[in-house]
């Protein structure tokens, strides 16, 4: 059969390898069946070849961070390179989360072994795309998604993979398609990169986003209140404790009792009735829908409810129950995988969606940002435990984001300074580690006009992630 000159493959071949009907059915997305189809843009983008690609990565030892019942100790850092056949090359970087991605596989692992298998998908995605060209990265992903989810479902032996699996293996491909795609295209800044089809729900530009640090039941009062005395006046608060159904909501409950003795009278400018507000994740530990209830019920109590900005996916992907009528904004986060997904996951009640780029790739997460505007529902932006460089991508979409009801700024999560062990030399491989935007001060990242301009470093070459690599 004729080989297509582009892909270095025929059709037929590549639908045969990647099983791409199938697969993309399943996974909830529609894929161009060549890699030379763009998708419709308003301006003709040039067409990439990808003639060399190679990766790495890098472990970096945490604290025990404590969710979903269980703990991760050490995240690895993976490192893709493209280069194209004009002899440009880009670097992106992805850090894997691979409890908050899959649990089941992240259970039936070593922390080596289930970070091998998302790595070998990293991996698996170069090699799809070695020899194929693309006009622009959305596209690519779509394309590339159902092989490298089939290819997983294999690696790990679990036909139920949840796509977030996949999705977050490709996180270092689809930043180095981002920024080479940029680069062959002549783009100076983010804002030049978001396609058309995409602004409108990527808008808005914030001076501040507000820094969201983490804490997990168990964690110690103090400091929850010397973060607060720093200046976070929004705090990622991580429920679901380890142990059955009833010690869990135990736990819980007696976790929102201490915080809000602790945060219930402090008062921040931030908020339109100007009290700390309250940002719970659940992490899918709630069976039913009357634990909620319960929970819900205690927060009443103690003059806690109204506090509440949001709850963060409190039930499994697998359980429908409507949750429109629980009084409080519930949010998907791992369980919107894909555009279809979060779509209904708001025909479920949802009514705020977290967004993770640095965990769902840029491309799925401009998609679902955009839907999410279009359908009235407020997004902020998540952190998987990311390193400096990988806060900034996740910074340029959450200080773009359209406003979150009543705090009139963007929202973001960032724990790495709190679990990382090396953070502060990790800061020091980000190409513009001294500019104000990286630091959080009092409580929030400025995103004043040089961010913008400097599209917060991530276009930058980063000189600690080149040298690993033989050019």
């Amino acid at each position: 059969m004729k080989k297509n000159e582009d892909n270095g493959y025929s059709r037929r071949e590549f639908l045969n390898r990647s099983g791409v009907a199938l697969a993309a059915g399943g996974l909830g997305i529609t894929p161009s069946l060549s890699f030379g189809n763009s998708r419709k843009t308003n301006k003709a983008m040039k067409k990439i070849k990808i003639t060399h690609t190679d990766s790495n990565f890098e472990r970096e030892p945490l604290f025990p961070y404590r969710f979903k019942g269980s703990a991760i100790t050490q995240a690895w850092q993976a490192v893709a390179l493209m280069q194209s056949e004009s002899g440009r090359h880009k670097i992106g970087i992805g850090t894997q989360g691979t409890l908050w991605s899959d649990k089941a596989v992240f259970q039936s692992h070593s922390t080596t072994g289930g970070n091998a298998l998302m790595y070998a998908m990293t991996e698996r995605a170069l090699q799809i795309i070695k020899g194929n060209s693309f006009t622009d990265p959305v596209s690519l992903l779509d394309d590339v998604l159902p092989e490298v989810y089939a290819y997983g479902v294999k690696i790990t032996g679990n036909p139920d993979l949840k796509t977030t699996f996949a999705l977050n293996s490709l996180v270092p491909v689809d930043n180095a398609i981002w920024l080479l795609y940029g680069e062959e295209n002549g783009m100076k800044n983010f804002d030049e990169m978001i396609p058309e089809a995409y602004r409108p729900g990527l808008s808005k530009k914030h001076d501040k986003v507000a820094s969201i640090p983490s804490f997990s039941v168990g964690a110690s009062i103090k400091d929850i209140k010397a973060a607060a005395d720093m200046g976070h006046f929004i705090m990622k608060l991580k429920t679901g404790a380890a142990g059955t159904q009833k010690e869990m909501l135990d736990k819980d409950i007696e976790f929102l009792t201490e915080v809000h003795k602790t945060l219930g009278h402090r008062e921040t400018p931030y908020t339109k009735n100007g009290k700390i507000p309250y940002y719970f994740d659940v992490n899918e530990r709630y069976e039913k829908k009357e634990t909620l209830e319960r929970f819900l019920d205690h927060a009443k109590k103690i003059g806690a409810f109204d506090q509440i900005a949001v709850i963060e996916e409190p039930f499994g992907e697998n359980n429908k129950v409507f949750v429109g009528d629980l009084g409080v904004r519930i949010a998907a986060d791992e369980s919107a995988h894909t555009v279809e997904d979060a779509l209904e996951r708001i025909e479920q009640g949802y009514s705020a969606i977290a967004l993770k780029a640095i965990a769902k790739t840029m491309s799925m997460t401009m998609k679902i940002a955009q839907v999410a505007y279009e359908k009235n529902v407020p997004c902020f932006c998540a952190d998987l435990t990311v390193n400096p460089i990988l806060v900034d991508w996740n910074k340029n979409v959450a200080a773009r984001l359209h406003s979150f009801p009543d705090m009139p700024l963007g929202l973001q999560e960032t724990n790495g300074h709190q679990y990382y062990k090396n953070w502060d030399k990790m800061v020091s491989y980000h190409p513009m580690a001294n500019e104000e935007w990286v630091k959080t001060k009092n409580g929030v990242y400025p995103t004043g006009k040089a961010f913008y301009e400097k599209s917060g470093g991530i276009l930058a070459t980063i000189p600690h992630y080149e040298q690993m690599f033989d050019h």
